[in-house]
């Protein structure tokens, strides 16, 4: 089985973000990671390398400017076989259709996969939308938003979780697959794993390798624009309540009500 994983770079949320002057996020200027929620995705796939055996593969790919080697990296110590970095200028800015354009055509290089799998979202844009893009850009079927995946054979049935109910869902591999922080806590790297991801390879390409024009991405080619940001303001002090002759309640009650949260 051949099973490759989507990751993304994104900014620390303890760090400092800050924006481009082009109303992009600076993804070069601040410390990033792997996307908390691909953790999940990369975890599911090294369980499913598990239980399938010792001939499956798993490859990382990400998007993104150098520093993102640092998720590919991630992924491989805790446990992915292989990692591919795609890395090009032209790339900045891109919208979620170019995002999955470029992921396509890299899922295409590495050789149809039989899962192609994803995080639910990522933790700095939340779109979900990418999974979905990617399966109708590689004419696959889409099992999206697992928090439960069962395998047998070729066969893949997974449980989503919704606001109402549990829906049960079965697909034929090869297939996109989404998955949630509900399938459980991804591992930690080990000192083991984190040696021997040094070993193992890494490949960069770019938009040129894939055949993809650069007209077909970044800002200009973008379905959506930020017309203007502004930065957070300064963390206030917050209010005190005294309880006086039991009045505190009311008091509360009172701010909630003034800030329209009840």
């Amino acid at each position: 089985m051949n099973i490759v994983v989507c990751v993304k770079y994104v900014p620390d949320a303890t760090a400092d973000r800050q924006f481009e002057d082009d109303n992009t996020v600076d993804r070069v200027g601040v410390d990033g990671l792997l996307s908390e929620l691909d953790e999940y995705a990369v975890e599911q796939a090294l369980q499913l390398k598990e239980k399938a055996g010792d001939d499956t593969e798993v490859t990382a790919l990400c998007i993104g400017p150098e520093k993102a080697t640092d998720a590919v990296r991630k992924a491989l110590q805790m446990g992915a076989d292989k990692g591919v970095l795609v890395t090009d200028d032209a790339i900045a800015g891109s919208d979620y259709a170019a995002t999955s354009l470029v992921l396509a055509e890299a899922v295409k290089k590495i050789g149809t996969p039989d899962i192609v799998m994803c995080g639910m979202a990522s933790t700095d844009a939340s779109g979900s939308v990418v999974p979905a893009m990617l399966a109708e850009r590689l004419g696959l079927p889409q099992v999206t938003f697992a928090s439960v995946i069962e395998t047998q054979g070729d066969q893949v049935r997974i449980k989503r979780d919704d606001d109402t109910a549990t829906v049960v869902v079965g697909a034929t591999m090869p297939l996109v697959m989404s998955v949630t922080d509900q399938t459980g806590e991804a591992r930690y790297p080990s000192f083991k794993g984190i040696m021997a991801a040094k070993k193992k390879p890494m490949e960069n390409w770019t938009l040129a390798d894939l055949g993809v024009d650069a007209e077909l991405v970044g800002l200009t080619a973008a379905w959506t624009e930020v017309d203007e940001t502004s930065a957070r303001p300064p963390r206030t002090a917050g209010e005190i309540v005294t309880d006086e002759e039991g009045s505190g309640a009311t008091a509360l009650a009172e701010f909630l009500a003034s800030k329209k949260f009840i």
